[in-house]
C-alpha cells in the first residue's frame, strides 16, 4: 500500500514526539498531550506517554506543556535532597581530612627540637599511605582505608605534606647539629629521594661502590677516584645552544682565536684543554679569560642590575657619600639567585635545582651531575675554568660571595651563593691530585706551566 509521502513525516514526528513525551515524563516531571488528526478524525488529548499503537499513527501533531504533577515534583525534590545531603557529607569528610592533613604538617614543621626517630616516624608513614595507594596489604587494610579515596587521596595532599614536613624537619635538624643530619640522612638514604634532602654535601650514594686505583700515585702525582657513576645523557633546549655558541665565541675571543671543530660542550672543552696546555701557562691567565667570558655573556646591563637590586651596592653616578659602597646583599639575593641560576647556566653544567646552604639557609643549589666535568674528566680545567673565576667574577663583579663546592665521586657539584669560599689549599672538599682518568695530564707532562689539578 503506497503511503503518502506527508503520512511518512507525520509518523517520524510522532515517534519523535512520543520519544520526548516519555523522556519528559520520567526526567523532568512534564506531562505529555497530543492531537491525533486524520481527515477529520481526531484522538482525545492524552495524559500520559502514548502507548505503542500511537506510534503507527499515520500522522500526529505533538504538543508538550508543563503540567504541575505533585507526585513527580515531590520525587524529585526527594532525590535533590538526598543528593544535597551526600554532598554535605563528602564536604565535611574532606575538610576533616584536610584540617587533619595541616593540623599534623604544622605540629611537625614546628617542632622545637627534631630527633632521627622523628624522620623516621615520618618516613614510615610515607611508606604506609604508598603502601595504601598500591594496593599492598591485607584486605581489611584496604577496606579501612577505602574512605580516604576522594580528593586528599587523588591528589596525595597527605603525602605531599608529610614529605615537605619532612623536608622542613631536616632543615632545622642541620641547623642545630649538621653531624647528626649527616648521620640521619645518610642512614636514611635508601628511604629518603636524594632530590628531597636539603643539603647532598656530605651525604653518599647509598650503595655506591668507589673504585679505588691500585696505583695511588703516577709520577709523584697523587690521584683521585673517578666518579663512580654511569654518565648522563644531556638533552640540551634551543636556549642552550644558543648560550653555548654565544660562549664559544667569547672563548675564542678571550683566549687569542683558539677554536675546535668539535660541536657542543666537546668543542668548548677542546678549547679550554688546548689554552690549559700552552707552554707558560698560569692560573691567573686562565682564571682572567673565564672572567672576561663571564662579563660578555651577562653584556654590560646585566651587572650593574645585580649590584643594585641584589647586592645592595650603591651606584656611583648618585654622587653621595654612600656611592660605590656595599649595603647588602639583600636577604633574597642568595635564594633568588639561585632560583634563576638554573635557566641560564645549564649550557655549562646540566640540570640543576635549588636547594638548601650548608648552613641551612637559602641560596644553595645543586648540579645534579656536571656536564663540564663529566665531558672534561679533568680536575684542573674543573678549579681553574669553573671553580675559582666562577668565584671571582660573582665576588668582585657581582659583589655576592660563591662557594663551589664540586663532587668528584658523584660529579654532583653544590653552589652556595652568600658563602664566603675558603682557600682551596684549605678546602676540605677539594682533594689533592689528579683524576685517575684525567685526558689532560698526559698532555701537561714536560710543559713548563704552573697550571696544575692545584691551587
Amino acid at each position: 500500500m503506497n503511503v503518502p509521502r506527508k503520512f511518512l513525516y507525520c509518523r517520524v514526528a510522532a515517534t519523535l514526539a512520543a520519544t520526548a513525551g516519555i523522556f519528559a515524563s520520567t526526567s523532568s516531571g512534564f506531562a505529555f498531550s497530543a492531537s491525533r488528526t486524520y481527515g477529520r478524525c481526531c484522538f482525545p488529548k492524552l495524559d500520559m506517554p502514548p502507548s505503542k499503537k500511537y506510534l503507527n499513527a499515520p500522522c500526529c501533531r505533538p504538543t508538550l506543556y508543563a503540567t504541575s504533577d505533585n507526585s513527580s515534583n515531590g520525587m524529585i525534590m526527594d532525590d535533590l535532597q538526598q543528593q544535597a545531603t551526600k554532598l554535605g557529607k563528602v564536604l565535611i569528610e574532606e575538610w576533616n581530612q584536610v584540617s587533619n592533613i595541616l593540623q599534623r604538617f604544622l605540629s611537625l614543621s614546628t617542632k622545637h627540637q627534631v630527633s632521627a626517630d622523628d624522620i623516621l616516624q615520618v618516613c614510615d608513614d610515607i611508606d604506609a599511605i604508598n603502601n595504601v595507594s598500591l594496593g599492598i596489604g591485607s584486605t581489611e587494610t584496604r577496606e579501612a582505608d577505602k574512605s580516604m579515596r576522594s580528593l586528599t587521596s587523588r591528589f596525595n595532599l597527605e603525602q605531599r605534606a608529610l614529605r615537605f614536613a619532612r623536608y622542613r624537619m631536616l632543615i632545622k635538624m642541620m641547623k642545630e647539629n649538621y653531624d647528626a643530619y649527616v648521620t640521619t640522612a645518610t642512614f636514611l638514604s635508601n628511604r629518603i629521594p636524594r632530590q628531597e634532602l636539603p643539603n647532598l654535601q656530605d651525604i653518599p650514594y647509598p650503595e655506591l661502590v668507589i673504585a679505588v686505583s691500585s696505583n695511588p700515585s703516577e709520577n709523584d702525582i697523587s690521584l683521585v677516584p673517578d666518579c663512580a657513576l654511569s654518565s648522563m645523557e644531556y638533552t640540551e633546549s634551543i636556549l642552550d645552544k644558543i648560550l653555548l655558541k654565544i660562549f664559544r665565541n667569547l672563548v675564542e675571543k678571550n683566549t687569542g682565536g683558539i677554536r675546535s671543530d668539535q660541536q657542543g660542550i666537546a668543542g668548548l672543552l677542546e678549547q679550554g684543554r688546548t689554552f690549559m696546555v700552552q707552554e707558560g701557562q698560569t692560573p691567573e691567565a686562565m682564571h682572567k679569560m673565564v672572567y672576561d667570558t663571564l662579563g660578555g655573556l651577562m653584556t654590560p646591563y646585566l651587572p650593574p642590575f645585580y649590584r643594585i637590586f641584589m647586592s645592595g651596592i650603591v651606584p656611583e653616578f648618585l654622587g653621595t657619600s654612600w656611592s660605590g659602597k656595599q649595603i647588602g646583599p639583600w636577604f633574597y639575593a642568595p635564594w633568588l639567585t639561585s632560583i634563576v641560576t638554573p635557566t641560564f647556566f645549564g649550557f655549562l653544567v646540566g640540570p640543576s635545582y635549588p636547594n638548601t646552604r650548608k648552613d641551612g639557609q637559602p641560596g644553595g643549589l645543586v648540579v645534579e651531575k656536571c656536564k663540564f666535568l663529566q665531558e672534561s674528566g679533568c680536575k684542573g680545567l674543573c678549579l681553574h675554568q669553573c671553580k675559582l673565576p666562577a668565584q671571582m667574577f660573582f665576588r668582585e663583579e657581582l659583589g655576592l660571595s660563591l662557594t663551589v663546592t664540586p663532587n668528584f665521586v658523584t660529579q654532583e657539584c653544590q653552589w652556595s651563593f652568600g658563602e664566603v669560599p675558603l682557600p682551596v689549599e684549605e678546602d676540605p672538599y677539594f682533594p689533592k691530585g689528579c683524576l685517575i682518568g684525567c685526558q689532560s695530564r698526559q698532555a701537561m707532562a714536560g710543559l713548563k706551566t704552573d697550571a696544575t689539578c692545584d691551587a
